[in-house]
């Protein structure tokens, strides 16, 4: 039978996809649907068919899966953030193991795969420290703040995610009062005209500090002082930021940041490290997990203090000072400035001294500090972004001939493409983690300690 685009199926949701959505087949056509979840039998209706497969659209529960719960949130379907809300923590688990073992062994070619069990988190709600708002008008004219649907950049209202920190709602509500109050315009997509267009908030889970950066498309707010008397209230009010986009583009935060009141970032903490977070620095979003994930990084560096290491893609140097306590020397590498720029002066704030780090790419940096310089390695740790290790870079690695490499992955697709390269030449799995920083949605950390294999 040939289906096609408005056909109404009815589907027995046996697997699930790499994005979370349920997989289920009617007459041997395969359908993904969105919001379903292993166990369902569900009516769809086929939005978009291709020749042995369709996208669907979930229209009915028929018969809801053990495994289903009920989203915390009410907007879980329809906000772009959460994936699996609607899937039970321990089955979320369960899919995110399965799904890096399965790219581990399609992709990478591996068996018998060396994998601990993954270390969920106690509490898989209000776990992020940092969440970026935009700020709109709704259809009725009111302005409003939220997160985008999925895949649109249509707001869904909603001043308290289920992820967020309890701190956020309270923020939302005093700056869109202060909008509402003084006539400041939310920013228009389409036209480019108005001026706010995010608010972004940091909380130190730690040190109970609190940060908001109220990104405009300009270079003031009127009547800011009114704002900063408002939020100052907060209890752990720490640092009030505006900062510049003027670019008509999807890129957040502009380069140009001004203060409004108290100092440029927050501090928090991971394990016995301190951290400076600016509105612009890349940091964990789980620090609780976060902590387990660097914990588990170390555990496979298997430091004993006389060990070389190098931390490649280090950002503010989160795993870089981490490793730091039980190495000898650590030499960190990112291509943002500012982030080496914040390592260094998270290096300083903690008295770490054995540390060095450079601005540049991993991929060009390593290369010249070994073939110039001589600059060797007994361990090296990469974490790379999602497109993983650029193969230059792998190259080097296997040239530098390291004892152990540490590789943290937020992405198993690019990670177990990396592993068959260095695993073909010459390192073997020695041991894999997953860590989940990100409850209800399809990403999962994984850290993986390989080893020389004439070691």
């Amino acid at each position: 039978m040939e289906f096609r685009k408005n056909d109404i199926v009815t589907l027995q949701i046996e697997d699930c996809g790499i994005d979370g959505e349920g997989i289920g087949k009617a007459d041997g056509f395969t359908v993904f649907v969105k919001d379903a979840v292993i166990g369902d039998t569900v009516r769809a209706k086929i939005m978009k068919a291709k020749k042995n497969y369709g996208y669907g659209r979930l229209l009915e529960v028929l018969t809801p899966s053990p495994y289903r719960v009920e989203p915390k949130c009410p907007y879980a379907r329809q906000c772009g953030g959460c994936q699996i809300q609607a899937l039970s923590y321990e089955q979320q688990l369960a899919f995110k193991e399965s799904k890096v073992r399965g790219h581990l062994e399609r992709i990478g070619g591996f068996h018998d795969i060396p994998m601990e069990s993954i270390i969920g988190m106690e509490e898989p709600y209000h776990y992020r420290n940092k969440a970026q708002f935009p700020v709109g008008r709704g259809k009725d004219g009111r302005i409003i703040t939220g997160f985008y649907a999925g895949r649109t950049h249509s707001i869904i209202e909603n001043r308290d995610c289920a992820l967020g920190a309890a701190v956020n709602r309270e923020v939302l509500d005093r700056v869109i009062s202060y909008m509402e109050t003084y006539h400041v315009e939310p920013y228009e997509e389409m036209t480019g005209k108005g001026l706010v267009r995010h608010i972004l908030i940091r909380y130190g889970f730690f040190t109970g500090e609190v940060m908001v950066c109220v990104i405009v498309n300009g270079n003031r707010l009127p009547h800011s002082e009114k704002l900063v008397e408002s939020l100052r209230e907060i209890p752990g009010m720490t640092s009030i930021t505006l900062n510049e986009n003027r670019s008509r583009s999807n890129v957040i935060l502009g380069e140009k940041l001004h203060l409004l009141w108290g100092q440029t970032y927050i501090t928090d903490k991971i394990g016995d490290i301190s951290y400076q977070i600016s509105p612009l620095s890349f940091y964990q979003v789980n620090p609780q997990q976060t902590q387990k994930l660097y914990a588990k990084a170390l555990e496979y560096a298997d430091l004993h203090g006389e060990e070389t290491v190098w931390d490649l893609y280090c950002g503010i140097g989160t795993i870089s000072l981490f490793l730091a306590q039980q190495a000898k020397f650590v030499r960190g590498v990112e291509i943002v400035p500012a982030a080496i720029e914040d390592a260094r002066r998270n290096a300083q704030l903690n008295g770490i001294e054995n540390v060095e780090f450079f601005t540049g790419k991993a991929e060009e940096v390593l290369p010249r500090e070994y073939e110039k310089h001589g600059v060797y390695a007994d361990v090296i740790v990469v974490d790379p972004p999602r497109k993983g290790c650029d193969e230059v870079l792998l190259k080097t690695i296997l040239k530098m001939q390291p004892k152990r490499v540490v590789y943290v992955s937020c992405d198993s697709a690019t990670l177990a493409r990396d592993l068959k390269y260095l695993c073909e030449n010459g390192y073997q799995l020695d041991k894999i983690c997953l860590v989940d920083q990100f409850a209800h949605t399809v990403h999962v950390e994984t850290v993986v300690g390989l080893q020389r294999k004439d070691t």
